[in-house]
């Protein structure tokens, strides 16, 4: 048995240094034999109750029984931890597998699951709690060539990305952060972060969207309209006013194109690549492939998809993170957190939707009044709220061919910006205001 655990320990007693504890991660798990463990133990209670002191090697031998004190060990803390974590790390591997649990799992689970699922977390779990870090951080001295790096890749495109907003209110989409929306039930979230990965996608990127709520067919439909509005391939009469348009979505989602509109459908499609540079990839809810909504899974589609932006839609469809906390909400935060930390990972944009609390309704006259959101109103979790880059507020209404799109919170301001778009989903028609008064009036609001 590899005897790391006691070098590191006599290191400690060695060179009162108990702090070295702590710096390392090192723990009562770690520890191979009930003689470490126990002077593990020791050492931290007698610096706990003296100052961070560690006691001398008398006192450890005569309070601890079978510890073998060894003088002059001159191996560094890092590389001793090392190895004292990498034996940790086969140690906690084997006692799951002996313990049976390995085994009921893999009879309990499908294959798939146990493969995908169950072992992946178990791994992940033994990595965090045997990681060894060499050092905190990055100071402004040592990391300036570091810095002169990522500006170098970032200065010809190869790390730092933005994508514009189609919305003024909103600005840019900046690669490596969590864009959360969030609104009531049925006021176009999934229809306005749709139309802004759409138009990531004409930039040039390529967009993951994974659709836990709707089939592919519907968001295929959504796509095409949308896509065939911005680039208005038909005119159409809306409120009394001509305007460039796309396909009407009722007529895609019933097979019931006329004869003309079918062979102007077919042409965009065969044309296709002129219209969007980039791409869109859908995991819909129907997929039968879909069955791993966790975010081990979306990282595995990303690196697949060579992913630019993401769209999770709705953020509380994914398979949630281990409870560690123990507290009420503690899956969803935990997945947040680690959601924020798969966009630093993986530099994409990810947008995550979230549903709003439902409140009363303000209306003049026969139509409701067009209200964000506040940002307390965020329903399913306050830390995917802290996690956003920016919150963004939505609210529309088809029936009025209007909508609002708000700032909840920016980290680089903007917080209370607001652009008001006309919308209108079903001709792919959604876009910022820009009319005069005279127009507007024009419109039947």
């Amino acid at each position: 048995m590899p005897r790391h655990a006691n070098l590191f320990l006599n290191k400690i007693i060695n060179e009162n240094d108990a702090k070295a504890i702590r710096r390392h991660g090192i723990t009562a798990r770690d520890m191979p034999t009930t003689a470490d463990k126990n002077t593990l133990e020791f050492i931290e209670k007698y610096a706990a109750e003296n100052g961070d002191e560690a006691p001398s090697y008398a006192l450890v031998a005569d309070s601890v029984e079978d510890f073998e004190y060894i003088p002059d060990v001159t191996d560094g803390f890092n590389y001793l931890a090392r190895q004292v974590k990498s034996f940790s790390a086969k140690k906690q591997i084997l006692d799951v597998v002996n313990s049976g649990e390995f085994e009921r799992k893999l009879n309990e689970l499908d294959g798939h699951e146990f493969i995908e699922g169950w072992l992946p977390s178990v791994v992940d779990s033994v990595r965090m709690r045997t990681n060894v870090r060499n050092k905190v951080g990055t100071d402004l001295k040592s990391g300036a060539d570091k810095f002169l790096e990522e500006y170098t890749r970032r200065k010809i495109g190869e790390s730092f990305r933005v994508w514009k907003s189609k919305f003024s209110a909103i600005g840019n989409y900046v690669s490596s952060n969590i864009y959360t929306v969030y609104g009531k039930s049925g006021r176009g979230k999934s229809v306005i972060t749709l139309e802004e990965g759409l138009y990531a996608a004409m930039q040039g990127a390529t967009v993951l969207i994974w659709a836990m709520e709707m089939g592919l067919y519907e968001v295929m439909v959504r796509a095409y309209v949308s896509l065939s509005g911005e680039n208005e391939v038909t005119r159409k009469v809306i409120d009394g006013i001509e305007q460039g348009a796309g396909f009407d979505a009722d007529d895609l989602r019933a097979g019931n194109l006329d004869e003309e509109f079918e062979r102007a459908f077919e042409t965009f499609l065969r044309n296709i690549n002129d219209y969007l540079p980039g791409n869109l990839i859908v995991r819909a809810v129907d997929d039968e492939d879909f069955l791993d909504r966790s975010l081990r899974a979306l990282e595995a589609d990303i690196e697949a998809t060579d992913a630019d932006y993401v769209i999770i839609d709705p953020f509380y469809y994914l398979d949630y993170e281990r409870n560690t906390s123990k507290t009420a909400g503690g899956a969803a935060a935990e997945t947040s957190i680690r959601l924020r930390a798969l966009a630093g990972r993986t530099q994409t944009v990810i947008v995550a939707i979230t549903q709003g609390e439902e409140g009363d309704e303000h209306n003049i006259g026969e139509s409701r009044e067009l209200e964000l959101p506040e940002r307390s109103e965020v329903k399913k979790t306050k830390q995917l709220l802290e996690d956003a880059y920016q919150l963004i507020a939505i609210d529309t209404d088809y029936q009025q061919g209007r909508g609002l799109i708000g700032i909840g919170k920016g980290r680089d301001g903007g917080e209370g910006n607001v652009s008001e778009i006309l919308y209108m989903p079903q001709y792919g028609v959604i876009k910022e205001l820009s009319f005069s008064d005279a127009e507007m009036e024009k419109f039947d609001f």
